[in-house]
């Protein structure tokens, strides 16, 4: 009995371990869970950095905004490590607002290699969201 609490004390400070790690991974890769909060300063360096990159302009106020938002949660989650979800704040960063000509939100811009390949205007099915990041993923 002794050893076997031993043991299975071992794999849990081992899986522990694993976990720490691959936490660590994914933040040094860009990858962590969970969208990326994009501003008209970073909005640049961060979309050239990965090969594709799913970017939603929203507000707080926005009602298909925040309907839309736990889609783009989960899809952040499940293309960890493929695509870079981020989030852009039009209120709070206008500049890039305007250089994309988003004149209603929500949109979803795909980016690939930092240059816009389609664009999703409006609350949309998650399902269209994933067909559009699908066609542009090599």
């Amino acid at each position: 009995m002794e050893h076997e609490r031993f043991i299975s004390g071992d794999e849990e400070e081992l899986k522990h371990i694993r976990e720490k790690k691959l936490a660590e991974f994914k933040a040094r890769k860009g990858m962590n869970e969970g969208p990326i909060h994009l501003t008209d300063s970073d909005f640049d360096e961060t979309v050239k950095k990965f090969p594709l990159a799913l970017v939603d302009f929203w507000a707080a106020w926005c009602g298909p905004c925040r309907a839309l938002a736990p889609a783009i949660e989960e899809l952040s989650r499940e293309y960890a490590g493929k695509v870079c979800v981020g989030k852009l704040d039009v209120d709070e960063n206008p500049e890039k607002a305007e250089c994309f000509q988003v004149f209603s939100i929500p949109t979803l811009l795909v980016m690939k290699n930092g240059q816009e390949v389609e664009r999703i205007v409006g609350c949309v099915p998650k399902k269209h969201i994933e067909d559009a990041l699908k066609k542009h993923m090599v």
